[in-house]
């Protein structure tokens, strides 16, 4: 939250700027760049009030509590930034179809290079505190700042060629921001849905069952699934583990396992460990299938 009121204030700083250049000015280029701003940092909006919701404990309704709305937040913003995309398209095209003079360049140039360093160290900060809660939907939007801090340069480069006589530039490059956005939404849209489907980075799905597999008494780790709801990561697996145990010695082998994935992932809220024996008895039937519904193992 902390880093959303940052990050927040800075860039409603910096689109405000940029709008007065606008008006003097009439660089659609430059209108295009802010529009995408002023978008940008009203995604801290949805974005606060999913993060304020998920900190609301666990109850018989939302038994994993309300880490998702995170998630849903995430496809809000995927939309405003789509929004602010065709909004940019439509104002270049119809600045191409009836061109209109640009003026003071040079306001138009300061104001480009305040937004690329306003966007930069609101992305620099958003990415920062996002890796460090594993929150997507923060880090996302800390790119997009990223991206459009170079927008703005773009909108620099436009100034600088109708400076040198090519008027047309302005609205040209005010097209390329916008196509630029819509490559933006696509990204992000892709990272949205692999977090909505539950999808995890293989390489912490492996870390995951390897801390466990090197735990003493842990034989073989199978049946293991993590998600994550917001920025905080669930979990579940099964561990083989000797059949001549107690079941209180299994127990504690079961704790050691959690006790060490705890500590290994930060943002790991709970995960759920169950202790299978190891099937030495060939007359046992360890795990009877018969009315049970299985999901294919994970690869």
């Amino acid at each position: 939250m902390w880093a959303l009121k940052i990050s927040l204030a800075g860039l409603l700083v910096t689109a405000v700027f940029q709008v007065v250049i606008v008006i003097v000015s009439g660089s659609v280029a430059l209108l295009a760049d802010t529009i995408h701003n002023f978008s940008d940092a009203l995604t801290a909006i949805p974005l606060g009030l999913a993060f304020w919701l998920s900190r609301r404990a666990r109850n018989n309704r939302y038994t994993y509590g309300y880490g998702r709305a995170e998630d849903i937040a995430g496809v809000i913003i995927v939309l405003m930034i789509a929004f602010s995309a065709f909004e940019a398209i439509r104002q270049s095209v119809l600045r191409l179809i009836e061109p209109q003079p640009i003026t003071n360049l040079s306001w138009v140039a300061a104001a480009a290079i305040i937004g690329f360093i306003g966007n930069e160290m609101v992305a620099v900060f958003r990415i920062k505190v996002g890796k460090e809660i594993g929150s997507a939907a923060l880090i996302a939007d800390g790119y997009h700042a990223r991206t459009d801090g170079f927008t703005s340069l773009a909108v620099l480069a436009g100034a600088i060629g109708v400076w040198l006589g090519f008027p047309l530039l302005d609205p040209i490059i005010g097209l390329g921001i916008g196509i630029a956005i819509l490559g933006i939404v696509w990204k992000t849209a892709q990272d949205m849905w692999h977090r909505m489907m539950d999808a995890v980075d293989p390489a912490i799905y492996e870390e995951f069952k390897h801390i466990a597999s090197h735990v003493n008494g842990v034989m073989d780790v199978h049946g293991a699934a993590i998600r994550w709801v917001g920025h905080r990561l669930w979990g579940e697996m099964h561990v083989t583990v000797d059949c001549k145990l107690t079941v209180l010695q299994g127990h504690f082998i079961t704790e050691k396992v959690r006790h060490d994935l705890f500590h290994e992932f930060p943002a790991l809220i709970e995960v759920v460990v169950h202790a299978d024996p190891c099937e030495c008895d060939q007359s046992v039937e360890y795990h009877p299938a018969s009315h049970h519904h299985f999901l294919p193992a994970a690869d």
